[in-house]
């Protein structure tokens, strides 16, 4: 839309002309039941530099009915446009501003969401403002630099539940005013209203006591875990308040499971918005309460990263979510009493993962990111954003000591409160503290784009001693496209030594050191036996793709579920897929090293991204006529490992999931119908809500259910995630006539609210429906644009990706992708988007390749 984006330049030159002191906020949501608009009605007070200065503030909303500046009424149609207000002959110091307006209520997930729950018939509306939506539902100087007080005044139907950041009040004839909060960025604001389920209790230590809140629809309350949830949120009170030496910074903390929500969740100041799949309606392995519980930690430390200390600009939103997510997995690692000590091993095997592949597309960029406007950001909330950024962090405190790393960021903390930094002012805390020079560090990892390659370099004499010990360091080209030269980094890495004893690999040897340049040697190493297995990133310290030696690989093949650790099989498990999705390990290869060790892996969370990287491996790139049999492989050992674990457990949730995922022959889809139907069972499985469901869509994508099917099972699941469920089922079906209809209700309609859309998306492709499928290439480049142009950012940006024909690998499909970016003149970040997908499909074609040689 004109007028929505707001660029660099025009927030630094708003920020040197305003100070923002405060807004009081007056919504009128009494209308929420039935929809439509609601009155809103923001009065600003705030100081400019100049006088007679001219500036904006934003504004998305369908009507505006009154803009009085200083006492003065503006002419609303002279003044309103394109999704701003301009305001001319400001007064120096104070001016106040008061905007009243009818703004709309959204499906879309973004400014003030409204639900209609179909268990109960009731709304519940919550905000997501980050990054640019607060203005979606009041008037504000929309940029994180310019913090100010906010008042909020609600009126709400009598019984209803209405959450903000400050502690909810009384109400008084259905209104509630809450107390101003502090001094905060507008996109962290919240409303929370409907007639929600809470449960309350409190965090107290050494005499700070802090309100401690848990919502959610009453739908989902006989399923709310809230002692579990609360225990988590507690642990991280004591540990990041022990590290960060800065107590909790506002005066509750609430955590509200809300519907249809488009991220994990949200760090408002103290009102935590979070999706509400989290509350788990049914049996889920134990990496989904980890998951769970990183996701709740990261939310908790945004409290002081992020919303304490806000950056100055969203070119330093790496400041925000590295560190949310470093100090939650390390908190997770590291809490007394946490549940999930070997958190670093699941950071490995999926937070790492994600950034290795986003850092090989032609979108890579440097940590901290070149961010010209809001058009730039809204798509940069990737994997280098969160998870390249924690694992140079982890880097960083291995470099700097941790004591050492802590000790900055309280010096950081206690100079920022509730201000505005940029990098520069945090790497001189850690400078201070640690007395090294982070400038060269800064420059060589946070930067520049691309990822390292470390191989070793051995050399033994016929004894098998060691002669020569080297770490070889490369800088592989960018990818076409991106921006920037290929750069060697200083790493901090350690070596280990592995050693078969008994059935296990056990570490030996462990030599921890800094490498630079392209060739590092490792003296230490000389002279001593050369091991089964050689693993560089030992602990996985550093960031980068790392190789084993001919020797180490051969042991691995043979061994790689028998490492007595977590950590040591993930990162070889992790080699393996990199070394997969690059070509350089045949698809059939790395199903036969999966299949060979995963019976073994203990560990949940690294079984399930096996399965995941598997079923993907094998859609993608293997070589087309050997995907039928490697499929068929795969399928056999799902229900092979499916009847052989332990009844009841994660592993054999797990492998129900993995078999639903991929059945195929009329033999295995009998079981999964007689499983569904309760005509067989396996000892210990118990098909609940959610794997009734996954049984169900993986009938309807091979046709043995069809739409009456999916109706009587909705019948059982009369909910919000019944809902979804069915969506998806309906799509899936292997008609044209499902596949013409799921297309049309996504992409010829804009009615479908925003998980009802990711659900059709996700139902629509199929990827054993590659030839279903081929006619709708050449519809998506039609239709993306438009689409593009049309819709809101989350809305467009679910089609742009998730219709992108990426399941036709061809030469064809990157023809018909270079043609639409030649004459389509997408904007940058639609641009961006379809780039990322083509080089998806050029990197499926070289691993098809390698596979075809392999074979």
């Amino acid at each position: 839309m004109p007028g929505t984006n707001l660029t660099r330049e025009e927030a630094q030159a708003r920020a040197r002309l305003l100070t923002v002191d405060s807004y009081e906020i007056d919504l009128d949501l009494t209308g929420a039941q039935e929809g439509g608009t609601y009155r809103s009605v923001t009065s600003v007070r705030f100081d400019s530099a100049e006088h007679g200065a001219e500036t904006f503030i934003d504004l998305v909303a369908p009507a505006v009915h009154e803009v009085v500046l200083n006492g003065k009424s503006l002419d609303v149609a002279a003044v309103f446009r394109d999704s701003r207000i301009a305001l001319h002959h400001l007064h120096e110091g104070p001016n106040e501003l008061r905007v009243v307006a009818d703004c709309s209520y959204t499906n879309t997930g973004e400014g003030l969401h409204r639900f209609v729950d179909p268990v109960d018939q009731q709304t519940y509306l919550y905000t997501q403002f980050e990054v640019p939506d607060a203005r979606r539902v009041f008037a504000s100087f929309e940029q994180p630099d310019l913090k100010a007080t906010f008042q909020f005044t609600v009126r709400a139907p009598e019984g209803w539940s209405v959450v903000s950041n400050s502690p909810t009040p009384e109400p008084k004839d259905n209104v509630w005013v809450f107390d101003p909060t502090p001094r905060i960025s507008s996109y962290i604001t919240a409303l929370i209203v409907g007639p929600y389920h809470s449960v309350h209790s409190s965090y107290e230590k050494d005499g700070q006591s802090v309100p401690l809140g848990i919502y959610c629809r009453p739908s989902l309350a006989e399923y709310l875990d809230a002692d579990a949830i609360f225990a988590v949120t507690r642990q991280g009170f004591d540990w990041f308040q022990e590290k960060f030496d800065y107590a909790y910074p506002f005066a509750k903390y609430d955590q509200l499971f809300v519907p249809e929500f488009n991220a994990g969740a949200m760090e408002n100041a103290g009102a935590v918005t979070i999706r509400d799949q989290y509350v788990f309606r049914s049996k889920v392995t134990d990496a989904a309460y980890e998951t769970r519980a990183e996701t709740i930690l990261h939310e908790l430390a945004h409290m002081w990263f992020g919303d304490l200390v806000t950056m100055e600009w969203w070119n330093d939103l790496w400041l925000n979510e590295s560190f949310a997510t470093y100090t939650s997995i390390a908190c997770q690692a590291y809490a007394p009493g946490s549940k999930w000590p070997h958190s670093w091993t699941t950071f490995a095997n999926s937070m790492k993962t994600w950034a290795y592949r986003q850092d090989q597309l032609p979108s890579t960029h440097p940590i901290m990111a070149e961010i010209r406007d809001l058009d730039d950001v809204l798509v940069n909330f990737d994997g280098i954003t969160y998870a390249k950024g924690a694992s140079v962090l982890k880097q960083l405190v291995a470099y700097v000591g941790m004591d050492e790393f802590f000790q900055g960021v309280q010096a950081y903390f206690k100079e920022h409160a509730f201000g505005n930094t940029r990098l520069s002012d945090l790497l001189g805390a850690l400078e201070e503290t640690s007395g090294r020079d982070l400038k060269t560090w800064s420059k060589a990892w946070l930067e520049t784009a691309g990822i390292n390659i470390l191989r070793p370099v051995i050399d033994t004499d016929a004894a098998g001693v060691i002669t020569s010990f080297a770490v070889k360091q490369e800088a592989p080209a960018l990818p076409s496209g991106a921006k920037g030269e290929p750069v060697l980094r200083p790493h901090r890495i350690a070596v280990g030594f592995y050693e078969l004893q008994g059935d296990a690999l056990v570490r030996t040897e462990r030599v921890e050191l800094d490498v630079d340049g392209e060739l590092t040697a490792v003296p230490e190493l000389v002279g001593k036996q050369r091991p089964a297995v050689v693993l560089l990133n030992d602990d996985d310290l550093s960031y980068a793709k790392v190789r084993l030696d001919d020797d180490s690989l051969k042991a691995v093949t043979e061994h790689l579920g028998d490492f007595a650790e977590s950590l040591p099989r993930a990162l070889c498990w992790a080699s393996a897929w990199d070394m997969t999705r690059d070509g350089e390990l045949a698809t059939r290869d790395y199903l036969s090293l999966v299949l060979s060790g995963i019976g073994k892996e203990s560990d949940i969370g690294v079984v399930q991204s096996l399965q995941r990287q598997v079923k993907l491996a094998i859609d993608l790139y293997a070589a087309p006529e050997w995907r039928e049999a490697g499929l068929t492989q795969w399928t056999d050992a799902t229900v092979a490992h499916l009847r052989a674990a332990e009844p009841g457990s994660d592993h054999q949730l797990a492998w129900a999931r993995a078999f639903a995922a991929t059945a195929r022959t009329p033999q295995q889809l009998d079981l999964l119908q007689a499983l569904l139907e309760r005509r067989d069972t396996i000892e210990g499985l118990v098909v609940d809500t959610e794997l009734r469901w996954a049984f169900v869509e993986r009938l309807a994508a091979t046709g043995v259910l069809d739409d009456e099917d999916i109706a009587g099972e909705l019948e059982r699941d009369r909910t919000a995630a019944g809902e979804r469920h069915a969506a998806t089922a309906r799509a899936a079906r292997p008609t044209p006539e499902a596949k013409a209809e799921a297309w049309a209700s996504v992409v010829e309609s804009d009615q479908l609210p925003n998980a009802v859309q990711e659900a059709v998306i996700g139902g629509f492709v199929q990827t054993d429906q590659r030839e279903l499928l081929a006619p709708y290439t050449e519809k998506y480049f039609a239709a993306v644009k438009g689409v593009w142009d049309s819709r809101s950012h989350e809305i467009a940006q679910q089609i742009a990706i998730g219709l992108y024909p990426t399941l036709q690998v061809s030469a064809e499909t990157i023809d018909a992708t270079d043609a639409w970016l030649d004459s389509a003149a997408p904007s940058a970040p639609l641009r961006r988007l379809v780039s990322e997908s083509r080089a998806g499909v050029e990197r499926a074609l070289k691993a098809r390749e390698a596979d075809a040689a392999t074979a």
